[in-house]
């Protein structure tokens, strides 16, 4: 079985959800894994990872706009805010999506759905660099 790693340094950008799925598929090909999984994680407690619809950007600003709403920020029960008030907020929707997702991998490539794409999800209003682990896995 072979077993391929890299961290990708993904720059700053702000809230929202960001495409990184070429990043991702340029990995698998690197790998040489013909099938098997891929596997993204992110190092971080106030960005997420999510597969979701890639074809239009609607769906993801609904889905954006529906966890604003769900965890808004100045909730007056935070105690977490010496880093701004959208820092608790951040963390709590990190922790109600994912840190991590896993892919198949056929023909070596991730075998994403039509209209699917992975995206890391920035929680913060201020750009962050962040930084996702990438584990390919198989033959």
């Amino acid at each position: 079985m072979k077993i391929h790693q890299e961290e990708i340094r993904l720059p700053a950008r702000g809230r929202g959800t960001h495409e990184i799925t070429a990043l991702i598929e340029r990995e698998v090909a690197r790998s040489g894994v013909r099938r098997g999984i891929a596997t993204v994680f992110c190092r971080h407690t106030s960005a997420s990872l999510v597969i979701m619809e890639n074809a239009d950007p609607s769906a993801r600003r609904d889905l954006e706009d529906w966890l604003d709403r769900l965890v808004p920020e100045g909730d007056r029960h935070f105690t977490h805010t010496l880093e701004g008030a959208d820092d608790m907020p951040s963390h709590i929707k990190m922790a109600l999506t994912r840190s991590s997702e896993t892919v198949p991998v056929s023909d070596g490539a991730p075998r994403l759905g039509t209209w699917q794409g992975i995206f890391l999800w920035e929680h913060r209003r201020a750009p962050h660099e962040r930084t996702v682990v990438v584990t390919v896995m198989g033959e």
